[in-house]
């Protein structure tokens, strides 16, 4: 019986690898995707995805010409010293389409873990609505997390904060009190479930946490999880990406679109590595471009700030103008 069911599976393989063949010729320079149902709805920052199904589409030409766009852009900013190595990964929120340069390099995240400590804690509200409205005391302390990017607005001593403020002021304003605060009052299984869940690779964290850890691509499945509704109700998603949209930071990815009117959910990380004074400036979110929303993430290293900010500004506007110049 046992060979008579590897016989099966052998002529099936076979059977199954000559049609391949076939499609395959007929198929040539395409692509596999999924064709997406999704609820638009009431909503503004997402848009939750119902069905996806398999189909192919021709060679994106387009997404090509624009890799090239960014390629040369890259090439430039690296001779002129204004960056020493910068992670891009680009998605394409209809459907799907995305492209990727040095995408799985790892980089430290900073601040970017802001990000899946909200994610985790609206998840845990989601059952225990009260929790955001439980209180905790601000008390001061040595914060080792050094701020190149000074807060606008920072937490007040000895003052009680509701979870719900100290989330906004960790988001908005990136203060690094409110992060410790958050994250010293919540089960730490709960937010390495969050990593888990999402399929964010946590192992050199735990070897060397305050190190290159992640990637570009692997951290944006943070904002993809938001924009699908996918991991966080529809209510949940929404506020986090509302919430993401107020973030007071707009040297990076906000200053490379020239539209006010254009919303964009996104968090920026900075890290300088006392050891060998390297700098990493990140920036990565949802710009809502008219019918065309994507996902942008771009991760630098260099020596300053203000030109790794310039450049991602660069990468920013590079992408912003081919999507501008397209029907």
């Amino acid at each position: 019986m046992l060979i008579k069911n590897n016989l099966k599976i052998v002529i099936f393989s076979i059977i199954f690898a000559f049609f391949g063949y076939i499609f395959g010729k007929n198929t040539q320079n395409k692509a596999s995707v999924f064709s997406e149902i999704r609820n638009k709805g009431k909503y503004q920052f997402i848009n939750p995805l119902l069905e996806c199904d398999s189909v192919s589409f021709s060679s994106n030409i387009a997404l090509d010409s624009l890799k090239n766009k960014l390629s040369s852009l890259i090439s430039s900013l690296e001779s002129s010293h204004q960056l020493n190595l910068v992670s891009i990964y680009y998605r394409d929120l209809n459907n799907g389409p995305w492209l990727g340069i040095n995408e799985k390099e790892d980089f430290s995240p900073a601040s970017l873990i802001k990000v899946p400590l909200l994610i985790t804690y609206y998840k845990a509200a989601e059952s225990n609505p009260d929790l955001l409205k439980q209180t905790l005391i601000y008390t001061p302390k040595k914060n080792e997390l050094v701020q190149d990017i000074i807060p606008s607005v920072t937490l007040i001593p000895d003052k009680p904060y509701t979870i719900e403020e100290l989330i906004r002021e960790m988001i908005v304003y990136s203060d690094n009190d409110a992060y410790e605060l958050l994250l010293n009052n919540i089960d730490n299984q709960l937010l390495v479930n969050t990593y888990q869940d999402l399929g964010v690779d946590l192992s050199d964290a735990f070897v060397n946490p305050n190190g290159n850890i992640i990637p570009v691509k692997s951290y944006a499945a943070f904002f993809r999880v938001l924009f699908n509704a996918s991991y966080l109700n529809n209510e949940m998603s929404e506020k986090a990406l509302r919430l993401l949209s107020e973030v007071q930071y707009e040297n990076a990815l906000v200053k490379g679109i020239n539209d006010p009117n254009i919303k964009i959910a996104h968090k920026f990380g900075e890290r300088t590595f006392t050891d060998t004074g390297e700098k990493q400036l990140h920036d990565c979110g949802i710009v809502y471009f008219p019918q065309k929303p994507y996902l942008i993430c771009v991760m630098t290293r260099g020596t300053d700030f203000t030109n790794l900010a310039s450049a991602i500004a660069q990468i920013s506007q590079t992408i912003y103008q081919d999507l501008s110049q397209k029907p």
